[in-house]
């Protein structure tokens, strides 16, 4: 694929990162050498230094026929002009980034595929999003939802009193035969190996482990880990940024009681005028006897969102020392990701993955729908559309090529998740959920084409 990336920020970079590893064809445009210096050094990717709403550096890129055009700048307006400009000039689809979430609540009505933007992201709205899911699934430490919860995949790490740790998959699956889910990755403690479980895979102590389920098998997923469901009602937040301002915004709204802490005096006020229904603070939140005074000790949830990683991870081990029973850290550097259990944080999320993995869903072949990478695991979730000359189409699990490195994790058919076995029969029009490993994914895609 020709893909075209208007700005070298840290989602820009990171995206045009995932997709040379792929072997696509990548032009990176940004107005600021030094943003594309480290870039063009080390990604087997083209560079163009100039600004992406210029009629003539969008000709330089070869925009005409290009097959995606990405506008990740941090200004929306010139995000929105560059795919304008684009679709007018050949593209074939474009991708804006926003941060006025108003333009996503009123998509359809205003229309956006007419000005030739094909989709909007938000990666604060994505953020806020998954803070939220994370907080109703509380035990779990990375969840993510295919068609509104018809299925889910919820990870975790297997303690000593779960029911199946030392037991293999196909023990399992004869002991507890009515479950509704099903292991779809697993990474071993202490490693960074990933492994798509089979039959004769072994459940082991400390294993971070993935697996979908439909909404009945949430509840059973509790009872046979161990895990207990807690109730999260008081929620404090540390940091004013976008992220922070929409995650309570959403969590107010959703019922929960939120504390907003912001070091900086002005923004406090124009948070507490803007978020009614949430008690916002002027204050330091490395502060540990502000935290204190605040009650810190009485949250059932500590989320850090300011723009510093290293803040965020230092106050949720706070949080932690103070017993808040759940603890989620925006962070930037991904080698953090390795290293969140631990030190004993619950949760890390980073902007740069959620909106590259919304992105990336786009350049996957077959009608792909939803797609995530698992948080610190080399792989990839990804659902499809089966179409009736698709090589799936009317076949069941059992006798479809299926690569080793990739597992069919359920099936959504008229919106009613199934946990699908072998005998399980795929139509056209269902939508299945495959997660595999790198190495697999261009067969996995070649089967839903």
């Amino acid at each position: 694929m020709k893909i075209i990336i208007a700005g070298a920020g840290e989602v820009g970079f990171h995206l045009a990162k995932l997709l040379s590893f792929e072997s696509q064809d990548i032009t990176l445009i940004d107005s600021n050498k030094k943003n594309l210096e480290y870039a063009d050094t080390h990604l087997d990717i083209q560079t163009i230094k100039g600004d992406a709403t210029s009629i003539k550096v969008l000709n330089d890129a070869q925009i005409n026929g290009s097959d995606l055009v990405v506008s990740v700048t941090s200004s929306e307006t010139t995000n929105i002009t560059v795919c304008v400009l684009a679709k007018q000039l050949g593209a074939k689809r474009t991708i804006a980034r926003i941060s006025n979430t108003e333009f996503l609540e009123h998509k359809s009505e205003i229309g956006f595929k007419k000005f030739g933007i094909d989709e909007l992201i938000s990666p604060e709205a994505l953020a806020a999003k998954e803070i939220e899911l994370l907080l109703n699934q509380s035990a779990f430490n990375d969840t993510f939802q295919f068609d509104d919860g018809a299925l889910t995949m919820v990870g975790f790490k297997l303690s000593r009193n779960a029911s199946f740790v030392r037991k293999t998959v196909q023990e399992a699956a004869e002991i507890f035969p009515e479950l509704h889910f099903v292991p779809i990755a697993i990474q071993r403690y202490g490693t960074q190996y990933t492994l798509i479980p089979r039959g004769d895979t072994q459940f082991k102590e400390g294993d971070q482990v993935y697996f979908v389920t439909t909404e009945d098998g949430v509840d059973e997923l509790y009872k046979l880990t161990g895990k207990v469901k807690q109730e999260i009602k008081n929620v404090m937040i540390l940091g004013g940024s976008k992220i922070g301002r929409r995650t309570a915004k959403d969590l107010s709204k959703a019922k929960f009681n939120v504390k907003l802490i912001e070091t900086e005096r002005d923004k406090a006020y124009d948070l507490a005028d803007e978020l009614p229904k949430v008690l916002v603070i002027n204050g330091d939140g490395r502060n540990v006897e502000l935290m204190e005074e605040e009650n810190i000790h009485d949250m059932d949830a500590f989320i850090a969102l300011t723009g510093n990683s290293e803040t965020n991870i230092i106050s949720c081990l706070v949080a932690k020392s103070k017993s808040v029973p759940k603890t989620i850290s925006l962070v930037e550097n991904m080698d953090y990701f390795q290293l969140s259990h631990s030190i004993g944080i619950n949760t890390l999320i980073n902007k740069k993955l959620l909106a590259a993995n919304t992105i990336f869903r786009f350049v996957r072949k077959g009608e792909v729908v939803a797609m995530t990478k698992l948080n610190s695991m080399n792989a990839e979730l990804l659902e499809f559309i089966v179409n009736k000359s698709s090589k799936v189409a009317n076949k069941k699990i059992v006798q479809i090529d299926l690569p080793r490195s990739a597992i069919i994790g359920g099936v959504i058919r008229e919106g009613e998740g199934n946990i699908a076995l072998g005998d399980f029969l795929i139509k056209p029009g269902d939508r299945v959920v495959v997660c595999c490993l790198p190495r697999s994914i261009r067969k996995v895609e070649k089967l839903f084409l």
